[in-house]
């Protein structure tokens, strides 16, 4: 082994949606070794298909860790800890990740760390940038969640805020299916919407209203149905008149200004509220590049605070920010037994009085 600081070395693996993907990180937060594998065969479906995903997880698993240990120059026999993602997510895509890294782990006497997707997503900034700890607020969007958060310190966190229907990255994606165009659905708006002006298409701030007060269920909750809904009723129009085709591109940017004006003023909400002027952005749609640089304008330059997220490759799935949660879970002695599984609903660990959310298993 080359240069590896000392304390467990820590295998991530994650399975919980379309990515395979396998990271070995150091004591100290050095990423060794990480491999990711895309799934994309669901383009032409519109949409991830459960049991594809899951055929081939367990197809990849194998050569994608391997290849990752390969990179970190180490070998199974070197590795002190196995963390993967247990949940939430596609429960067959789970449990691959789970019943190989469950198996490795009772063969070689290691301990195994089941981890929260969505707590993963909050340490991968943690890895690039030195910043990104405690105390912040934080704005995780996916494809399947959307959540704002209040962390006091890793593992204590007050959920504020949560979609109550549509995810953001569902969102961009039903839209993009709307609009003609291809799955994953928010880099292919994001690409179209640069080209467009979003003021050709006024379309509406899902509870987003100004005389909303802290104390109201919906002050800090999120919805994207009725946004995706408006834009459906703009694109029929259009497409009654023949002219979707031209606005194809106004559209996008219209939708795209609209959920990004939303997300940008419930995390605002929070920092004011907090008084928290550190936010953490995390999950694949804060790749987004609007939605990044509306953020910064409205912590850095009005709150004057700081904005602080991953790099593309540690914003969406990937086995790095796994391993990063398992090496911390690890440490606090919350190594699982080999009864425990997956789950597709997994709840978030760590939440205090005041959270907001619904009611999950737990491994």
């Amino acid at each position: 082994m080359r240069g590896i600081a000392a304390g467990p070395l820590v295998l991530g693996l994650e399975t919980s949606c379309d990515e395979t993907a396998a990271a070995v990180v150091s004591a100290d937060d050095r990423i060794l070794g990480h491999v990711i594998l895309s799934q994309d065969m669901h383009e032409v479906y519109g949409g991830v298909v459960p049991e594809l995903a899951a055929r081939a997880h367990l197809q990849k698993v194998d050569v994608v860790v391997d290849r990752a240990l390969h990179e970190a120059g180490v070998s199974l026999d070197d590795i002190d800890v196995f963390g993967v993602t247990a949940g939430p997510g596609l429960i067959g895509a789970l449990l691959v990740g789970v019943c190989w890294t469950k198996a490795v782990a009772y063969g070689l006497g290691r301990p195994w760390v089941p981890v929260h997707h969505m707590e993963a997503h909050l340490f991968a900034p943690s890895l690039e940038e030195p910043e990104a700890e405690p105390p912040f607020i934080a704005l995780l969007v996916s494809g399947g969640h959307t959540l704002l958060l209040h962390a006091t310190e890793w593992g204590v966190y007050r959920m504020l805020g949560r979609t109550r229907d549509d995810a953001a990255g569902e969102a961009f994606d039903k839209v993009a299916k709307l609009l003609g165009l291809p799955y994953p659905g928010g880099p292919a708006i994001e690409r179209i919407a640069a080209t467009g002006d979003a003021s050709r298409h006024r379309l509406p701030r899902p509870m987003l209203r100004r005389n909303q007060r802290p104390d109201d269920p919906d002050f800090y909750d999120f919805s994207f149905s009725g946004l995706k809904t408006a834009v459906v009723e703009v694109a029929r129009s259009l497409e009654d008149a023949g002219a979707l085709a031209g606005e194809r591109a106004h559209v996008a940017a219209a939708f795209q200004d609209a959920a990004v004006d939303v997300l940008v003023a419930k995390t605002m909400r929070a920092v004011e509220q907090t008084g928290c002027k550190r936010v953490v952005l995390g999950g694949g749609v804060s790749v987004n590049q609007v939605l990044r640089a509306r953020m910064r304008a409205g912590v850095e330059k009005g709150a004057r605070g700081r904005v602080c997220f991953a790099s593309p490759r540690l914003s969406l799935d990937n086995g790095a920010m796994v391993a990063r949660t398992a090496r911390f879970r690890f440490d606090r002695g919350e190594a699982a037994s080999f009864q425990a599984s997956a789950a597709a609903d997994l709840a978030f660990p760590g939440l205090v009085e005041g959270s907001r959310t619904p009611a999950a298993r737990r491994v």
